[in-house]
């Protein structure tokens, strides 16, 4: 037997090579992070180099050994394993027997590198996605009739809702938005008072800016920023409230028990989005004029009985409800996506803020879709 002993600047281990093609290796001193770097590069160029039939590890004189060691002995594997050659473990010391069941060194694929996704051709891409599409669309017209129904059931008998949830979602979704949907209606008027008065003021008719601010505010403006306001504060907080159920299995407890999930959480939310939007697009549409107002008594000198006479001239009955109107839908667009969303949540709580945040995109997606389908409306009425 050949016997050889590898030394660099500190010595790690000891390689003996016999003549049938058996090598042993027996690792010695401290194998941590320090040396597991060149230790493993050594010990591969030495295997490499002779062309083994089988490789023994001994680790009895190590005095310590960790993770570290463990992965060296991972890729001294991986590496005979290419070449079919074996490793075996000799009886390792009590702590170093514990350090490899703990990281599972008897599992083959410890260690084993990332294999690269194999890329998919365009024909299977375009088929995934064609039936992922499909399969959203059946889901959402299910849902929707599920939706219907639920709220017909609820028409023929009002007990079926409950009141208690629909009560506090009417707080949520409406009471609590007073505060931010009056600030931002009424920064609103106020800077479509100023920019127009710029305007107007060349002419002699900054008398008109009352009325120019409170039809866009009643008409336009009030109903989609109310909207867009309740998508980003109701609509993801709906996705993320059913969602996180979703995820925990309560939606499909409430099935399991009797309960109709649609009935159950998805018709309070609309109901009380539905009843509280239109109020709330009432305070912008209020909060708005007084933001015109403000800019109107104090920059262009006009009083408060004469910008209030020509705001009430501006409006009609047929504005006013045309707004209420648009908000209405909108409501129930809102409460609806942020439903839908959260049923279609699958998987981990990662899946419940993609699905808030998809709640609120495609939220004010429909408003714009839906204002757009009014103005052609009303513009061929």
């Amino acid at each position: 037997m050949m016997s050889e002993t590898h030394t660099a600047d500190v010595e790690y281990y000891h390689l003996t090579a016999s003549e049938d093609g058996a090598i042993g290796i027996q690792l010695l001193g401290r194998i941590d992070h320090h040396v597991a770097g060149r230790l493993l590069k050594q010990l591969l160029a030495d295997v490499t180099h002779r062309r083994p039939r089988h490789v023994t590890v001994d680790l009895n004189r190590t005095t310590y050994f960790d993770d570290f060691g463990v992965l060296v002995l991972s890729e001294l594997r991986r590496h005979l394993a290419q070449q079919k050659v074996p490793l075996r473990i000799s009886t390792p010391p009590p702590k170093a027997a514990e350090i490899l069941g703990l990281t599972n060194f008897d599992n083959p694929n410890l260690c084993a590198p990332l294999q690269a996704k194999r890329k998919e051709n365009l024909v299977i891409r375009l088929g995934t996605a064609t039936l992922k599409v499909a399969d959203n669309i059946r889901f959402l017209v299910s849902f929707l009739g599920s939706v219907v129904l639920s709220l017909g059931q609820v028409c023929l008998h009002p007990r079926r809702l409950r009141r208690g949830d629909t009560v506090v979602l009417m707080q949520k979704t409406g009471v609590d938005a007073v505060p931010i949907v009056g600030l931002i209606s009424f920064l609103l008027g106020l800077i479509m008072a100023f920019v127009s008065s710029l305007q107007l003021e060349q002419f002699g008719a900054s008398v008109y800016v009352a009325q120019l601010v409170a039809l866009a505010m009643v008409s336009e403006l009030g109903p989609i920023m109310t909207a867009i306001v309740v998508a980003g504060r109701s609509g993801s907080a709906f996705a993320a409230e059913i969602g996180t159920m979703r995820i925990s299995d309560e939606v499909d407890a409430l099935f399991t028990m009797g309960f109709n999930p649609a009935l159950f959480l998805a018709v309070p939310r609309i109901v009380a989005a539905v009843v509280v939007v239109p109020l709330l697009t009432l305070f912008a549409d209020l909060f708005a004029i007084l933001g015109g107002m403000t800019i109107s008594v104090s920059m262009l000198d006009l009083t408060v009985s004469t910008y209030i006479d020509q705001t009430l001239k501006a409006l009609t009955l047929f504005e006013f409800l045309w707004g209420l109107s648009k908000s209405v839908i909108f409501a129930a667009l809102i409460a609806w996506i942020g439903c839908l969303r959260g049923f279609e949540v699958r998987g981990g709580s990662a899946e419940v803020g993609n699905a808030a945040t998809s709640a609120v995109v495609s939220g004010i997606f429909l408003i714009i879709l839906f204002d757009s389908i009014f103005a052609v409306i009303r513009s061929y009425w």
